[in-house]
């Protein structure tokens, strides 16, 4: 097989890739390595012995897409990264995710639809908003986003479903991860994010080795157990795994629907307390936190009702949440040394 994977040097794509390559598969990587660093790509070679096709494009240059699709007319599958991720930052920079989230998608789906080619899209349990029934089934409403980020997933796969629609030679997954962490045990992939990262597990690990002062907890006197937010932490393998099962699914499953939706997540919250206290089991590091305002734009509580994709995937995750906090703090310790 020769898959597409866009966003292929960012966090979720690089450990996806690497499995990809594991099986086999010819992977293209397609990143404009706004928020991804080109060294990932012989972090992966170094991984599996492979070095996977590199395409530095931006997705926003309808031309480039073009010419992309014509170098690669024979194309198996797509695996669609490439999106900006931050919450906060979307509150503060709109148009920018409007013209990249959705301009990006709708500019790569022109090709696919035209070939037919198979779309895995990464979407996001942020669609659901603040859920009124826990867990978060695939049925459960959305609702209205609290921030752009969250709109553009929410378009991005209404866009994808109407395309399935008038297309019937074109099929699609769309999965809705929760929250991704941990890194590949290797420790030569992880997250990675340029500047001050916006997610809990990468500020909490540099602020452990001393690059961030003190880690900031966002609200402290929500309607849960301890007052922090609830999430449901997964080990980026499992969830890189789920790609895999997704791909294999859509390629050998022709009479299943031509749009289907899953969560991939653990089915169990933790709240942010109890993953500083993970990560300090399971570390034997003591993180540095205060407690803050609460943050615009958070989700006080989800976590996955994760049914669906068990069934039919078969796909289920393995890791706990202390290995998956042990092998951030590993990927973090070697990017401190090898910078």
């Amino acid at each position: 097989m020769k898959i597409l994977v866009t966003g292929g040097l960012g966090y979720i794509g690089s450990h996806v890739s690497v499995l990809l390559l594991e099986k086999g598969v010819d992977v293209i990587i397609l990143d404009n390595l706004d928020n991804a660093r080109i060294e990932v790509l012989d972090r992966i070679e170094a991984i599996t012995g492979k070095r996977p096709i590199f395409e530095q494009v931006d997705l926003k240059d309808q031309n480039l897409v073009k010419a992309l699709f014509a170098t690669y007319p024979d194309l198996d599958g797509c695996i669609h990264f490439a999106a900006h991720k931050a919450v906060g930052e979307s509150l503060k920079q709109p148009l920018r995710y409007y013209e990249n989230n959705i301009g990006g998608l709708i500019h790569i789906l022109k090709p696919l639809t035209r070939q037919g080619i198979p779309l895995i899209f990464s979407s996001s349990c942020t669609v659901y908003g603040q859920a009124q029934e826990l867990p978060i089934t695939e049925e459960t409403p959305l609702k209205p986003s609290s921030s752009p980020y969250g709109f553009t997933k929410q378009m991005g796969e209404q866009i994808i479903q109407d395309s399935c629609i008038a297309n019937p030679n074109f099929r699609a997954i769309l999965l809705r991860y929760f929250n991704p962490v941990g890194a590949h045990p290797t420790a030569q992939i992880g997250e990675y994010p340029q500047g001050i990262p916006q997610n809990l597990v990468p500020f909490l690990t540099q602020t452990v080795i001393g690059k961030r002062p003190i880690l900031k907890v966002f609200g402290s006197d929500y309607d849960t157990p301890d007052g922090t937010c609830i999430r449901d932490y997964i080990h980026v393998m499992d969830l890189a795994q789920a790609h895999i099962e997704s791909l294999n699914h859509l390629i050998s499953s022709s009479q299943s629907p031509s749009c289907e939706i899953f969560n991939v997540g653990t089915g169990t919250g933790a709240s942010v307390l109890e993953l500083i206290q993970a990560f300090e089991d399971a570390t034997g590091e003591k993180v540095p936190y205060t407690l803050s305002a609460p943050r615009a734009g958070d989700t006080v509580v989800a976590f996955a009702d994760v049914t669906k994709i068990e069934r039919k995937l078969g796909w289920k995750a393995q890791y706990t949440l202390h290995e998956a906090l042990k092998s951030a703090w590993d990927w973090e310790k070697q990017i401190d040394k090898n910078p």
